[in-house]
């Protein structure tokens, strides 16, 4: 069944539950019995999960910001949400771990990109999941696939912050009114204030009230749940100290991360790239750039890695482990602190 790009359809299978019989099927295309102890919409009800399996891709799922989007996950979040349950995402290798575990009972559905050049993509219910089928069935219409590629474009079109041709500062010598925090907790992992204060201006152009739509806060623009980690009550995510003391810790946790790395402009430009872009997206690219014989410890010989992460054939590459990346926005965030950085060095001692 075709309806506007998606295809819903009963995944039939062999399972290993004794069957029950069923007056008349729900759907024309099932054919096999309802297994008796199969899990089925009412235990996924009782259970409060749905789980689905996916191929990481631009519009299956991916991670971008920390908030999780494609327009494919987007929808069957909605299913979740009307069902009451909450949804769990399991990414999988291939085509082939996804029907496997389909077969076997190991999730409820799956959504995946069938036809790379019409983007056509297929959704299937786990074996025996009848009740399950009918009701994904009975819920969509043609319309909620336009309404989530309409959504999410709405999301990755707002600007995060203001961008201006050049840095602003307050008075000769003064970037911002938040140089004094910059200066007493840069030091706590060596790095110069200044650009701590260039990082700030691309995260929120020094608004301690800035909200992104992803839910980042303040003058650093922190996750709730990094805040969470960083133990910042997310009450205090705006307060311009407390965002700033535990941005700086989150950027030392990464720096740990790369410390193999000796250059101490390269590492930090590889911890700028993860606290905008995620640690594991930029490893990948590193691990992609070291198989084709590039200095993985060097940031102009991963960036364009971090931009290939956008490509099919790189982000399903089996050395890729966390999936689609959007790593352009990554390269240029690391490109504007950089060149802010000057600009600072420049005009303050």
């Amino acid at each position: 069944m075709e309806r506007n790009g998606i295809f819903i359809l009963f995944f039939l299978a062999i399972a290993a539950c004794t069957a029950r019989q069923q007056e008349k099927p729900l759907l024309p295309w099932q054919e096999s019995e309802t297994p008796a102890d199969c899990f089925d919409l009412q235990q996924i009800e009782q259970a409060g999960e749905l789980i689905a399996l996916t191929i990481s891709g631009p519009d299956t799922y991916y991670d971008y910001m920390g908030r999780q989007l494609g327009v494919h996950y987007m929808l069957a979040k909605q299913f979740a949400d009307h069902l009451g349950v909450r949804l769990r995402i399991e990414l999988c290798r291939d085509t082939a771990e996804v029907f496997a575990r389909l077969q076997t009972g190991d999730a409820d559905l799956a959504f995946l990109r069938l036809d790379a050049d019409t983007l056509t993509a297929g959704w299937r219910v786990g074996a025996g999941k009848k009740v399950l089928a009918a009701a994904l069935n009975e819920w969509y219409n043609p319309s909620m696939m336009s309404q989530a590629k309409q959504m999410e474009q709405e999301l990755l079109s707002r600007k995060r912050i203001v961008s201006r041709v050049s840095a602003p500062m307050l008075s000769r010598g003064v970037i911002s009114h938040y140089d004094g925090l910059f200066k007493r907790y840069s030091h706590t992992i060596g790095w110069d204030w200044r650009l701590i204060a260039a990082q700030c201006y691309q995260e929120s152009t020094f608004d301690p009230e800035a909200e992104s739509w992803a839910g980042a806060k303040g003058l650093m623009q922190i996750m709730p749940s990094t805040a969470d980690h960083l133990g910042l009550p997310r009450d205090l995510m705006t307060n311009p100290e407390r965002n700033v003391e535990a941005a700086i810790r989150l950027l030392g946790e990464l720096e740990h991360s790369f410390n193999y790395i000796h250059d101490r402009t390269e590492r930090q430009n590889f911890v700028l790239a993860s606290y905008n872009g995620g640690l594991y997206h930029v490893q990948d690219a590193q691990r992609l750039s070291a198989r084709d014989g590039h200095d993985d410890k060097r940031w102009e010989e991963v960036r364009p890695y971090i931009l290939k992460l956008s490509q099919q054939q790189y982000y399903q590459d089996s050395l890729v482990r966390y999936g689609y990346m959007r790593g352009n926005e990554t390269a240029d965030y690391v490109d504007r602190i950089r060149q802010r950085y000057q600009q600072y060095k420049r005009s303050v001692r």
